[in-house]
């Protein structure tokens, strides 16, 4: 396990051939040379040139490290978040740290923050959720990102496993170790949500670090893999119906609620599970109590408990035809295979008059049914059918938002306006698992 703070390489934008970047203070080139202002990163011809804001050449080289003097910091323009999403948007981010422009193409580059771990975590905290979210659920998030990222590296430098099972009539594929080249995370929600030092606004942020640093969550001798969400919408979710087959302890479904309540285990109980709305500590109207725990794009999607999407079936031919690749002719039906105790769909059967497949997991079921992603796999299927019997609508009524394995964000921060301590937060969502310092 590890012993020491590490500097994480987490890329800010990916395969641009220019971007505009400002120097906020001196940073130094290689050989001594500063640079400060704002400065132009071109591609060219598998270099990278960097400009004044003149138009002048600075240097042109593979790859450029830029090194900060003290407190130093640089701003990125037009930086994309929540990438194929619903809330997908630009925004103008500054961070601390050391600049690296990689190439990674003739005509394009990396541009990557090499940064320690804890100030790394004091900016995926305030990204994730509000800076202005309580205290004990900062400190929370803190512990299971920094455990989710240690376990995330750890398996990158292992022997990889195939992501995808695919048949003449089934799809299964999911998205786990991440596969960048070249840098150890991304800034956006394939990874970890880092957008920089404009998010950090809270005393309670810097204190949630310093109060956490080197805090692991460890199982069986092992740091905790330590995944987390949105909304698990009452019930969270076991591993295997996100990603490969296999199950962790700590990561077992349990009742986001103080009553225990039973796991999903038919179609008619997801029926009933997902019409309902069954107390939970995600269940939350609170709009004062989501205004401080959710980053003001996360507010624009208030139904994440229970939400209905409709399409007319044209429409939704269209979308599956276009995410999936594969022309389905008129849509038959949408059928449920398999299931999770969360009530999210890891199997999926899509059959048209042209072809029926089976889809899953998890993430692939959500983006083949939507043109970004539908906020989870936990939903039914209705239709409306015209007057000649034929189907002219389909309904999907769902819950939850995220994949649902691990920490419910919405779920821990409730609890702890509720008095609920980091431990006790935990405790709840991580079976069995213990918090241990290791640096």
């Amino acid at each position: 396990m590890i012993d020491r703070e590490p500097e994480i390489s987490v890329a800010l934008i990916q395969k641009y051939n220019e971007a505009r970047v400002f120097l906020t203070g001196r940073f130094f080139l290689p050989g001594g040379k500063t640079l400060e202002g704002c400065i132009q990163v071109r591609a060219d011809s598998g270099l990278l040139l960097l400009e004044d804001s003149s138009g002048n050449e600075i240097i042109r080289e593979k790859e450029i490290l830029l090194t900060p003097e003290a407190e130093a910091f640089f701003t990125v323009s037009d930086v994309k978040i929540g990438i194929d999403f619903h809330w997908q948007r630009t925004q103008e981010q500054s961070f601390r740290g050391k600049l690296l422009v990689s190439a990674c193409s003739d005509s394009a580059f990396n541009l990557i923050n090499k940064i320690l771990l804890e100030d790394y975590l004091e900016s995926v905290i305030s990204s994730e959720m509000s800076a202005k979210a309580p205290l004990e659920f900062l400190k929370a998030q803190a512990i299971t990102a920094r455990s989710w990222l240690m376990t995330m590296l750890a398996k990158k430098k292992a022997v990889k496993t195939p992501a995808q099972i695919k048949t003449e009539n089934e799809i299964v594929a999911w998205q786990d170790i991440n596969d960048h080249e070249g840098f150890d995370v991304c800034a956006d929600d394939h990874c970890q949500r880092y957008q920089g030092i404009t998010r950090i606004i809270s005393e309670n942020v810097h204190k949630a670090i310093e109060e956490t640093r080197g805090l692991f969550l460890v199982y069986d001798g092992e740091i905790c893999d330590a995944r987390y969400y949105k909304c698990c919408g009452g019930q969270t979710e076991i591993f295997a119906t996100a990603w490969e087959d296999k199950n962790y302890d700590y990561l077992s479904n349990v009742s986001d609620d103080v009553e225990p309540r039973s796991p999903v285990r038919s179609e008619s109980e997801a029926l009933r599970w997902l019409s309902g709305r069954p107390p939970a500590y995600c269940n939350t109207r609170d709009r004062d109590l989501l205004k401080n725990i959710l980053p003001a794009f996360d507010q624009e999607t208030p139904d994440f408990y229970r939400w209905q999407v409709v399409y007319e079936r044209k429409e939704l031919e269209e979308i599956i035809r276009k995410k999936s690749g594969i022309d389905f002719g008129d849509l038959r039906s949408i059928e449920s295979l398999e299931r999770g105790p969360s009530g999210r769909i890891s199997r999926l059967k899509i059959e048209g008059t042209k072809k029926t497949m089976i889809v899953g997991k998890e993430l692939e079921i959500r983006r083949w049914l939507s043109p970004s992603h539908l906020l989870s796999s936990a939903f039914v299927v209705s239709v409306e059918r015209n007057a000649d019997g034929d189907i002219s609508r389909f309904i999907f009524t769902g819950g939850g938002w995220g994949h649902g394995v691990g920490l419910c964000q919405i779920g821990a921060a409730v609890m702890a306006s509720q008095g609920f301590k980091t431990e006790e937060i935990l405790a709840h969502y991580f079976t069995g698992a213990q918090i241990k310092k290791l640096y």
